[in-house]
């Protein structure tokens, strides 16, 4: 059928989406979430909306998706039903329980990254790899098909590290170290990372504080091959783009089956050769068990070898947030006033130095955590991340007093005297969340205690920072229903009285 172009001027996400009149959907037989080709030289398929008055009869309404799709967009075109996709068969297998093979995932996969499959559709997928599982074969051809449907960064080194945390712990601005330590003794790794999505700041959010990481594909490569690093927001790369769709799928679902195919595929994109995985292990962290990090731990170092990535996994310590703020702005701050030597920051020193070993010891270097800390010690890190940060477009003469943070705070006292007995991560990123972070980047949190630390009464825990009055309100209404530091007298035995039938809270972690 040939229809009149309308260009709608509006955006759908990511999806080629089309409006039709109902009379000529009926017409061509397509309902509402069907699909249509748009015949034209390589042809284009786009998701129906159908409509019965914004849109005439005899015409058709495009997004901004398929606009850039036409490129020169014609007045009229001509549109037919499409077939039924290959890979809605494939999803049906899985969700009956059946192995998926690499051709079904791969149909799958670029059907996500062309807009050929809907939201409902990858629900469907996504939620029978959390019912079904995935196994190592699907895991590995799916960080593949993820990988090929995207860009991939050719350096042409010969090594090529990466780090990448589980995640699930506040505070932990561990790659604003590791990444000038790595690049400072002469290492290559091209950094990309995410922006917070149920944390209170992701590594892109806290580096984005100290220097622009947005940047082209192009850019980012002479970026790297000048200063062998760099911190940058991945979402602007095209790097694994399935990953990304299928983050939006997961959130709303509060499931993340696509927890090890997302880490690989994007640390193949960038080339890496050499890659440590941080595992942060403990109650209130993402991974709660050893036996649960181990078990972890063990497939990716054998996705890596499938994928020809030398992987090593660091199971650290994630019962209480890294260091002493938590918070864009805050953690910036932390982790310049560390690399400056201007503060004393023990278990980020000690985290970071770690992981920059390891990186250092599967690339045949000696002593990494002597040679790590001695690159803090000397100032090799501060000038490599003052290289990166003009590199990046930032201001390589910043200094920790010029960085701003919320004006608005609230100190939070304890009640009784004893000792930090617990830290609950996750009221604490609640508590930073509703105070402002990330979307705010002055706002967060300053602790003054952490586990172990001697606690008399009306000492102050922790500060709260915000932007802005009405969300520090919020907080403290937030901190009435809320206990987020355990103090106590050595291990005491109970640890809350609950008299009414509490309302039981879904803690998630989803962060890449």
């Amino acid at each position: 059928m040939q229809l009149k172009i309308n260009i709608l001027g509006i955006e759908s996400g990511g999806k080629p989406v089309v409006f039709l009149n109902k009379a000529d959907a009926d017409e061509i037989g397509v309902t509402a979430s069907g699909r249509v080709i748009l015949k034209v030289k390589k042809g284009i398929t786009a998701i129906v909306n159908v409509a019965t008055k914004s849109v005439k009869k005899g015409h058709i309404g495009i997004t901004e998706e398929v606009r850039l799709l036409l490129g020169s967009v014609p007045s009229t075109i001509d549109v037919e039903i499409s077939a039924f996709p290959k890979s809605l068969q494939f999803i049906r297998a899985k969700l009956d329980g059946k192995k998926l093979l690499r051709n079904e995932i791969f149909e799958i996969v670029r059907g996500v990254v062309t807009g050929n499959l809907n939201e409902s559709e990858i629900a469907s997928f996504v939620t029978a790899l959390h019912i079904h599982g995935i196994d190592l074969d699907e895991a590995t051809s799916l960080s593949l098909a993820m990988v090929e449907t995207g860009k991939q960064l050719k350096l042409g080194n010969k090594i090529i590290v990466d780090k990448h945390s589980i995640g699930g712990v506040p505070g932990d601005k561990t790659t604003l170290l590791v990444v000038p330590i790595v690049a400072a003794a002469g290492l290559v790794i091209p950094k990309t990372s995410s922006r917070a999505i149920t944390s209170a700041a992701g590594t892109a959010d806290r580096a984005e504080v100290l220097m622009p990481v947005s940047m082209t594909y192009d850019k980012m490569k002479k970026m790297v091959r000048k200063c062998n690093g760099c911190v940058i927001w991945g979402g602007a790369l095209d790097l694994a783009p399935a990953d990304d769709i299928f983050v939006k799928t997961e959130y709303p679902l509060y499931i993340d089956p696509l927890l090890l195919p997302s880490i690989m595929s994007k640390k193949k994109a960038v080339g890496a050769t050499h890659l440590v995985i941080d595992i942060p292990t403990g109650r209130g962290s993402k991974v709660k068990t050893i036996s649960e990090a181990d078990s972890l731990a063990k497939d990716l170092i054998e996705i890596g070898k499938r994928l020809n990535i030398h992987t090593h996994c660091v199971v650290t310590y994630g019962e209480q947030p890294v260091g002493y703020t938590v918070g864009p702005a805050l953690e910036a701050r932390e982790a310049l006033e560390v690399l400056m030597n201007e503060s004393n920051v023990p278990d980020l020193i000690d985290k970071a130095c770690s992981i920059a070993g390891a990186i250092f010891e599967i690339t045949g270097k000696k002593n990494g955590y002597a040679l790590a800390k001695d690159i803090i010690r000397t100032g090799k890190a501060e000038a490599k991340l003052r290289e990166i940060i003009s590199a990046q477009g930032g201001n390589s003469s910043i200094r920790p007093s010029d960085i701003s943070i919320g004006s608005e705070t609230l100190k939070v006292k304890a009640k009784n005297e004893g000792q930090v007995l617990w830290i609950s991560n996750s009221t604490i990123v609640e508590i930073a969340r509703s105070a402002g972070a990330p979307k705010d980047r002055g706002a967060g949190i300053i602790f003054n205690k952490k586990i172990g630390d001697p606690v008399s009464r009306d000492d102050i825990l922790f500060t709260v920072y915000a932007e802005k009055s009405r969300k520090l309100s919020r907080t403290q209404d937030l901190l009435k229903e809320m206990d987020p530091i355990g103090v106590g007298k050595r291990a005491d035995m109970v640890i809350r009285m609950i008299k009414d039938t509490p309302t039981l809270k879904r803690s998630f972690v989803l962060e890449r």
